[in-house]
């Protein structure tokens, strides 16, 4: 139950006098409280798991040989509760990448075409980062449509049209119909990656 709720019920309930009450409401929780958005992931599992379903996972370059190393992790950074991504990016042996992967349940793509694109709360280490998708079109694992966008060191809301997701490696045009998979990547320079990930949505 969210604390202002909890706090009228129980005055209600025993007739109490109000005198004051400070309410800290996070301004990223106002912002992503928006009407029409589709929450993908509110971050409050406190774990890796979804709030729609699913589960954020790390991937990196080993899976191909490469040696960049990563973890992702649970954190709190400015009061905000959020996946860390961390690891340092390295291209030895054709690699170059680490990646945060959330596989969506079909519970979070319900509608998804009536949506413009993703809305993510970043905070970062002012670099470049990637936000990369994946739908059952994309049947080899390099393929996706990606888009690139900077991490500032503070909280963001940021927004990523389906529209500016380019293909990558595919002939394919994004059919967000089709959606299985939502990565935020550091990839393509060997830089020490950074980034912590809140919430998770789609927006009108």
């Amino acid at each position: 139950m969210r604390p202002l709720f909890a706090i009228i019920k129980i005055v209600r309930r025993y007739r109490l006098p109000i005198i004051a009450a400070l309410i800290v409401i996070s301004p990223l929780e106002i912002a992503m409280a928006q009407d029409g958005t589709l929450m993908i992931d509110d971050r409050g599992s406190g774990n890796t798991l979804a709030s729609s379903g699913g589960k954020w996972r790390l991937i990196t370059d080993g899976v191909m040989g490469g040696v960049s190393d990563g973890q992702l992790s649970i954190d709190t950074v400015e009061n905000e509760g959020c996946l860390r991504l961390k690891g340092d990016v390295k291209l030895d042996n054709s690699g170059g990448f680490v990646q945060a992967a959330l596989d969506l349940s079909k519970d979070a793509l319900q509608d998804v075409q009536n949506y413009t694109g993703l809305m993510l709360a970043v905070y970062g280490n002012d670099e470049h980062y990637n936000v990369h998708l994946r739908t059952h079109d994309n049947q080899l694992p390099w393929q996706s449509y990606r888009t690139t966008f900077t991490a500032a060191p503070e909280w963001k809301i940021l927004q990523f049209p389906f529209a500016e997701f380019s293909p990558y490696r595919t002939d394919k045009a994004l059919d967000v119909s089709r959606l299985k998979r939502i990565g935020v990547v550091a990839i393509g320079r060997e830089f020490r990656a950074d980034i912590c990930l809140g919430k998770l949505g789609l927006y009108k």
